[in-house]
């Protein structure tokens, strides 16, 4: 199984066909404020279904704030984030993943106990059986065909070799591409990455470029933030800007690049 297996299974789970632009994951007029601060104004962002759409935007302008008002971290002041025609506000983040959604954090977030297979079994059962109650002696010894699966998409990933290691012996590289595999054997609909490169190593950074180029070769709805232009540029088809917890520009990855806007507000001379 490789990645584009996994991605064209999502990808016939709902129905996607190439080249028929459809407009997926929605936020509407979403506000968001701490103690009278204003995290997020006015924010409306639409993705089209199979596209890579990157969040970009200097620090404090709100990306993580909207992404964890996206996945149910955070409920809104105002407004609603829809994917696929289920309303996303007021649920809860198990909610959210069991309709399709799925999230890669910026700060890997593994089971340091378990070995790198056990990690990323622990969502497959948990997408397969509906909760998150099992016991790793027993559940993982009856899962042979998940098992399996998990192993495929760590090859995918490039994690092959660590089957057995326990999760906290990884390099923080490694521990990235853990979190990816973890978010893949759920075979989501949506997929939120934030900044999947962060502290990699450029060989490290280009390995995962390259990765997700594979996965979008396989439909999936990807949602990126990331301060790496290089990143961006790469593998964006369209683009969304955030300043002050406004977004201020939106377009392909020419047009905002040429957006005086942008350059003014984040890209400032930098070379892209």
């Amino acid at each position: 199984m490789s990645i584009q297996d996994i991605t064209d299974d999502a990808g016939e789970d709902r129905g996607f066909k190439r080249g028929t632009p459809n407009t997926v994951f929605h936020i509407d007029d979403v506000h968001k404020s701490f103690a009278g601060l204003h995290a997020l104004s006015d924010v409306d962002l639409s993705v089209h279904e199979g596209e890579t759409h990157a969040i970009i935007g200097p620090n404090g302008a709100g990306k993580s704030t909207l992404l964890n008002v996206c996945v149910g971290r955070l409920k809104p002041d105002r407004g609603a984030v829809v994917f696929d025609g289920h309303v996303l506000t007021g649920k809860t983040p198990y909610e959210i993943n069991q309709v399709g959604v799925a999230r890669v954090f910026q700060t890997p977030e593994v089971f340091p106990d378990l070995t790198v297979l056990e990690n990323v079994m622990v969502p497959g059962l948990s997408k397969k059986h509906g909760h998150f109650k099992f016991s790793p002696f027993s559940s993982f010894r009856k899962e042979s065909a998940l098992q399996d699966e998990a192993e495929h998409v760590l090859k995918s990933v490039g994690l092959q070799a660590q089957l057995t290691d326990n999760a906290s012996s990884m390099s923080r590289g490694d521990k990235r591409r853990l979190e990816l595999a973890m978010g893949l054997i759920q075979k989501p609909r949506l997929l939120l990455l934030d900044e999947p490169t962060a502290g990699m190593a450029r060989h490290d950074t280009n390995a995962t470029i390259d990765l997700l180029k594979q996965i979008k070769e396989g439909g999936m709805t990807k949602v990126i933030i990331e301060h790496d232009m290089h990143v961006v540029f790469s593998l964006a088809d369209r683009i969304s800007v955030l300043a002050g917890g406004r977004i201020i520009a939106q377009g392909t990855p020419e047009e905002i690049k040429n957006d005086p806007r942008v350059k003014e507000a984040y890209l400032g001379d930098e070379e892209v």
